[in-house]
C-alpha cells in the first residue's frame, strides 16, 4: 500500500516541478532577450544565442535538482503525510527556482553594467 502512495506522490510532484521550471524559464528568457540585446549592443545573433545557452543551463540545473530531491519518505502510511511531504518538496523547489531566477536577473544586470562600462565615450569636437 505504501508503494502506491509514493507513486501517487511522484505522479503529482514531477509534473508540478517540470511545469514550474518551464514557466519560470519561459518568463525569464523571453524577457531576458531585451537585456541580451542591450548587453551585446543590438547584435541579435550573439544575443539570442547567449540567451538560449543560459536557458539550456537553467533547464539542466533546475530539472536536475528537481530529480535529485525526488525521494519521498512516508514514515506513516497516510495521505496526510504524503501531502505534507509533497508540499515541503514543492515549496522548497519553488524557493530554489526563485533564487535561480534572481541569480539570473543579477547576471543580466551585471552584464548590462559591464557593457555600459566598456562603451567608449563619444568625443565632442572642440572648435
Amino acid at each position: 500500500m505504501e508503494t502506491s502512495k509514493i507513486l501517487i506522490g511522484y505522479a503529482i510532484y514531477l509534473p508540478i516541478a517540470f511545469l514550474l521550471t518551464f514557466y519560470v524559464s519561459k518568463t525569464l528568457f523571453k524577457n531576458g532577450k531585451t537585456f541580451m540585446l542591450d548587453i551585446f549592443k543590438g547584435r541579435e545573433e550573439i544575443a539570442f544565442a547567449t540567451n538560449k545557452l543560459f536557458e539550456t543551463g537553467f533547464y539542466l540545473l533546475n530539472l536536475g535538482f528537481a530529480l535529485m530531491i525526488l525521494e519521498l519518505n512516508l514514515y506513516e502510511n497516510t495521505y496526510q503525510n504524503l501531502i505534507e511531504d509533497l508540499s515541503y518538496k514543492i515549496g522548497g523547489f519553488s524557493i530554489y527556482l526563485g533564487i535561480m531566477l534572481f541569480f539570473n536577473l543579477y547576471l543580466f544586470f551585471r552584464g548590462k553594467r559591464k557593457a555600459k562600462e566598456n562603451q567608449t565615450p563619444e568625443l565632442i569636437p572642440v572648435n
